[in-house]
């Protein structure tokens, strides 16, 4: 099955930034647009922030109260039937906490990615039992059943197919400090197959991978976090957490991210260098 093309995540999205601004050209605050409408304030709140769907007679009473024409109608109410299909990630909800099928979704849309791991080899990039090691590292904590372990580790590929290796893949800046390539999870084997794979990945034409060197000075003091580029849509980054996650939307945070990572690029080593520590790391797993 061929994977899905676009977000309904970022159709909810879409909408309710388009029923906003439609609102704010009219002159109309949000609780006079409900007074109008006979609607509560926080209703008109919540399906402007994509918290609440609209029914297709809530887009027709909007519609009219800020003098649409036709067409802008119809466009509303496809939007709204492309935002009420599932996605992929979906599939997996019972496993994955509510913030990271948030991501996926928003992930499935973007057309770039930046993203700084000074931990683990990134999601995007693990093999199954890599993956499965990492996921396990957590289970005591997280409390994860054996079953959510296998759910988990599904998703993580399924997401690679839908993701890396889609029709229309987004580009990807990936920077890994290098103890993430040293941090044993599972048999040396294990290890030294991820190497192996990353370097594989490495080689994809949308892809580029680069590693800090342990030696270089640390050049932002940082966690892990993964920016994501839309077009016609604004940035979002996303920070992981071990029991939640957040993301950033204030557009001078979302600079301020994108800033830190390019500067963590610029002290990494270049792609074929980078290649050359991979490796080594690779043959390292051997003894």
């Amino acid at each position: 099955m061929p994977p899905q093309q676009g977000s309904p995540t970022v159709r909810r999205l879409r909408l309710g930034q388009e029923l906003r601004l439609l609102r704010e050209r009219r002159n109309l605050t949000g609780a006079k647009a409900a007074a109008e409408l006979g609607w509560s304030p926080s209703k008109v709140s919540r399906v402007e922030a994509a918290k609440t769907m609209p029914s297709v007679d809530d887009i027709k009473a909007l519609a009219k109260l800020y003098k649409l024409d036709e067409g802008k109608v119809d466009e509303l109410v496809g939007l709204l039937r492309d935002a009420e299909q599932r996605g992929w990630w979906e599939d997996y909800e019972d496993a994955l906490p509510q913030e990271y099928t948030r991501f996926l979704g928003l992930e499935a849309e973007a057309t770039y990615q930046r993203n700084w791991e000074p931990q683990l080899v990134p999601g995007l990039f693990q093999t199954e039992d890599y993956a499965r090691e990492v996921i396990l590292a957590t289970r005591g904590i997280a409390r994860i059943t054996h079953s959510g372990v296998r759910s988990r580790v599904e998703a993580r590929l399924d997401r690679q197919r839908r993701v890396l290796h889609r029709p229309d893949p987004g580009q990807m800046s990936v920077v890994l400090d290098e103890s993430a390539l040293m941090r044993r999870f599972g048999e040396p084997s294990v290890m030294r197959a991820q190497m192996e794979h990353l370097l594989e990945v490495s080689h994809l034409a949308h892809v580029s991978v680069r590693v800090l060197p342990l030696e270089s000075l640390h050049p932002i003091n940082t966690g892990a976090f993964i920016h994501l580029k839309f077009t016609g849509f604004d940035d979002v980054v996303y920070l992981e957490q071990l029991y939640t996650a957040h993301f950033v939307e204030d557009l001078e945070r979302v600079a301020g991210y994108e800033t830190a990572f390019d500067h963590i690029r610029s002290k990494a080593l270049d792609e074929d260098e980078s290649r050359v520590l991979v490796q080594s790391k690779a043959m390292s797993w051997r003894r």
